[in-house]
């Protein structure tokens, strides 16, 4: 393990199968509570910025998923598995002091649900805020052909395409009908990305957690009868959104209602050119759930 200290925070790497997992700690001062650890997938820890500054009475932890930011995977375009994090996140957790609070974002969410089924005691308290599985939803193999769909357009085409395909299906409110899997792929330009290819297939999102993060299918008796408490979320401006039903499935899997959040799904940034959020009120909606 190597530390590297600044003003705010303490920079830290833990080994990993495949990878060097690189980690922050933001330090308070005379606290009793566990530490927050704050996490997304594939989102890095630059993210959590804005929260984390909402949080000086906590300890905060936040890290760069394998394969993101500064945590460089041996093969830099191999898939990465919910498995697979949920095994890096034990290890941070390991490293900073178990027991912890965690605030998982969409990936993150389908992460930190596989390292509580596999990684008891770690974890008092999981707030899961959209996760956008889509093995629970009604539509699930709609979704899940459309996933595939998207990969399949990314392997061929490149980051253009594919993304175009994903900003249509994660903003798409309702059911997906039989066709969306099959529809025509939208302009790029429309949304204000390149058309031409650039010949990489190591995108964080497209290339390495799209299929592996959609199609995890989690231990719902295991996570039932685990001892951390856990609040699914789902944003008050996403209904209807994929993630947004994704956290309502999960939640009703579990047995409880779902804690809504003010924004959507990136309710917590700041701003952000891209999902301006409140992070404010997210804040304090985050606190009173914790």
């Amino acid at each position: 393990m190597t530390a590297i200290s600044n003003s705010t925070a303490q920079t830290s790497t833990v080994d990993a199968p495949g990878a060097v997992v690189t980690y922050d700690v933001r330090p308070a001062e005379g606290t009793t509570e566990p530490a927050l650890l704050m996490i997304g997938s594939p989102m890095d820890a630059g993210g959590f910025a804005e929260l984390a500054a909402r949080f000086p009475d906590r300890t905060v932890v936040t890290y760069d998923p394998r394969g993101t930011g500064r945590s460089p995977k041996a093969e830099p375009a191999s898939p990465s598995t919910p498995d697979q994090h949920a095994d890096d996140i034990r290890r941070v957790i390991e490293a900073v002091g178990a027991p912890v609070d965690i605030f998982a974002s969409s990936g993150g969410a389908i992460n930190a649900l596989a390292l509580v089924a596999q990684h008891p005691g770690l974890v008092r308290t999981l707030v899961a805020h959209e996760p956008p599985t889509m093995q629970n939803l009604p539509d699930r193999e709609v979704a899940l052909a459309a996933a595939k769909r998207m990969h399949e357009v990314y392997a061929e085409r490149g980051f253009g395409p594919a993304m175009a395909m994903f900003i249509t299906l994660t903003s798409h409110r309702g059911e997906y009908p039989a066709e969306f899997a099959t529809m025509p792929i939208p302009d790029p330009a429309a949304f204000g990305l390149p058309a031409e290819d650039d010949g990489r297939r190591d995108d964080a999102l497209l290339g390495q957690n799209l299929l592996s993060c959609t199609h995890y299918e989690h231990d719902f008796e295991t996570l039932k009868a685990s001892s951390t408490r856990i609040v699914v979320g789902v944003g008050a401006e996403s209904v209807g959104e994929m993630a947004h039903r994704g956290g309502e499935a999960v939640a009703a899997r579990l047995g409880s209602a779902p804690v809504t959040f003010p924004s959507h799904h990136g309710g917590f940034l700041g701003d952000n050119p891209w999902m301006k959020g409140d992070p404010d009120g997210f804040a304090a909606t985050l606190r009173s759930v914790l």
